[in-house]
């Protein structure tokens, strides 16, 4: 079996088991009824890109890559955070339609070569006043992505898992609102002469995943960024 098939298997496992205990990435307080929205999982070998690293244990294949989006700078919520692919379900739709519908939209990626693995549980997201169902997916039939509409999105790019995993890219991230400060993980991935920072929902699904997938390498989190 190829170190690729090998992390799909892992992912399947994962999607059929879904998440151990509670959450523990959830930052603040709903405010009346939680809208249901939808995130895009999605792993595969998606083009000759691997990880920068050549030290990594291969826990993970070095050209194994999830994608990623940065959110306009001008959105009203999450402004300029990465993101998987996602948003607000419709009235009707199901959890795995929202996040195809969504990721076409904001990526223009062909659904048709996206295996759907699963989808977890809804997580609550209190800051936006969200629940939020990851759908995990296997991109079996790869096609281009881009920028679809400025307004919503300002990059599109794919994260090799490997570079994610790299403990010189891990931190914890601290964020202050006001009197309240929430910890919970981060991540760097670079994209050319472009840092992202990862943190807040993305990353607490990436943190989870990682961990109980036993991809997860050790970190200082004592390490820590604080954001304003």
């Amino acid at each position: 079996m190829s170190s690729s098939a090998s992390a799909r298997k892992q992912l399947v496992a994962l999607a059929e088991q879904g998440f151990e205990g509670p959450w523990r990435h959830a930052r603040g307080d709903f405010s009346g009824d939680a809208r249901p929205a939808s995130v895009l999982v999605l792993f595969g070998v998606l083009d000759g890109l691997a990880a920068d690293r050549e030290d990594h244990d291969l826990a993970v294949p070095a050209d194994l890559d999830v994608l990623l989006l940065a959110r306009a700078s001008t959105l009203r919520s999450h402004a300029g955070q990465v993101a998987f692919p996602g948003g607000r379900a419709d009235d009707g739709e199901d959890a795995v339609t929202a996040a195809l519908r969504e990721a076409v939209e904001e990526t223009g990626l062909d659904p048709s070569g996206i295996e759907v693995l699963g989808a977890f549980d809804a997580l609550p997201m209190p800051v936006s006043n969200h629940v939020v169902t990851p759908v995990l997916g296997w991109w079996a039939r790869p096609t281009p992505v881009r920028v679809v509409d400025v307004a919503e999105s300002a990059h599109v790019f794919r994260a090799p898992v490997a570079d994610l995993l790299d403990p010189a890219n891990r931190f914890t991230v601290v964020a202050r609102r006001g009197n309240q400060t929430w910890r919970g993980p981060g991540f760097h991935v670079h994209d050319g002469a472009v840092t992202h920072l990862v943190w807040g929902f993305t990353a607490g699904v990436l943190d989870a995943m990682f961990d109980q997938l036993g991809w997860t390498e050790d970190w200082d989190s004592t390490k820590e960024l604080g954001l304003s």
